[in-house]
């Protein structure tokens, strides 16, 4: 336990860590709730179609999340149900609990220094604002999205050192057969997940890949600014992660699962999703203010120029 949270006794610490079947359960299934409503509506209302790409966008990092607590071991108390969060949460959004594991310990041992694999998502200095709305509009318009796609199909292959934070490590080239096993082994999750998705949902699938390919790239982008970006590069948490807080709109798209509550889950990363609002509440006064942002408005105004 870090030395800064000297305020909570062993009592409360085995508290806030303590999960639940139930609560991880709960996450999957609400989230799913929300995403079939969206097919319901864009099938019935195809002029509901863009609101749904949105919603739908927020969603995605939802199961993204969820997957990031199934990595954390804090999303179910019995392990053998991250098998449910595997197949419902990270195939869907093409990815995958262990290899993504493996990379986020590293951010998590390394936070803000240059061993960090995530310091690629978290510029210290302000972007000019006309490079901030470039990235922006590639995100709306798919570029990002297809340039996602490209890379992580060439990560599948072994074609690519597996990285979610942005940078490029060209993995030893093995001949046709390695990297066709590779992409058998590593593919056919996330593909059967999408065609049955398509074949259940026919043309409304659309929907998912429009959400996927844009509102998912937009919302992961502002979410990781939010996480560490124009902060110092350090070892300490209270200088390189912040927490930001969350209204409705942001909890729809860009926060969902209390994933805002970020310094919280740095300086605990065992304390499972549901409990983190409780834990920033029992440490609040021990928080400095530069830590904690009061919206994702304030957050991104100060990263660009």
């Amino acid at each position: 336990m870090p030395r800064e949270l000297y305020g909570l006794s062993r009592d409360q610490i085995r508290a806030f860590t303590r999960t639940s079947n139930a609560a991880g359960l709960y996450a999957i299934a609400s989230t799913w709730l929300v995403i079939a409503a969206c097919f319901t509506a864009v099938h019935y209302l195809p002029l509901l179609f863009p609101l749904a790409v949105v919603i739908l966008g927020g969603r995605q990092l939802a199961l993204a999340v969820i997957m990031h607590e199934a990595a954390h071991g804090t999303l179910f108390r019995t392990r053998g149900l991250d098998l449910v969060a595997e197949l419902t949460c990270a195939a869907p959004v093409w990815s995958d609990i262990a290899r993504y594991r493996r990379h986020h310990l590293g951010h998590h041992a390394h936070t803000g220094t240059e061993r960090d694999p995530d310091l690629g998502l978290a510029p210290i200095e302000p972007m000019p604002s006309a490079s901030f709305r470039r990235k922006l509009v590639r995100d709306l318009t798919g570029l990002s999205g297809l340039r996602r796609v490209f890379g992580l199909l060439l990560i599948d292959l072994d074609l690519l050192v597996f990285n979610v934070g942005g940078s490029i490590s060209r993995a030893p080239r093995r001949g046709f057969r390695h990297h066709a096993r590779a992409g058998i082994r590593n593919l056919w999750k996330p593909v059967l997940a999408n065609v049955v998705l398509a074949l259940v949902l026919g043309w409304v699938y659309l929907a998912w890949v429009c959400a996927y390919l844009t509102m998912f790239s937009l919302v992961l982008r502002l979410r990781s600014l939010a996480e560490h970006a124009g902060l110092e590069r350090t070892d300490d948490p209270f200088r390189n992660t912040r927490t930001t807080y969350a209204s409705v709109l942001a909890r729809a798209t860009v926060a969902p699962l209390y994933v805002n509550y970020h310094l919280e889950h740095h300086l605990l990363p065992t304390v499972p999703w549901f409990r983190l609002p409780a834990l920033h509440r029992a440490i609040a006064a021990e928080l400095p203010k530069r830590a904690v942002e009061p919206s994702y408005a304030a957050v991104l105004a100060k990263m660009h120029v």
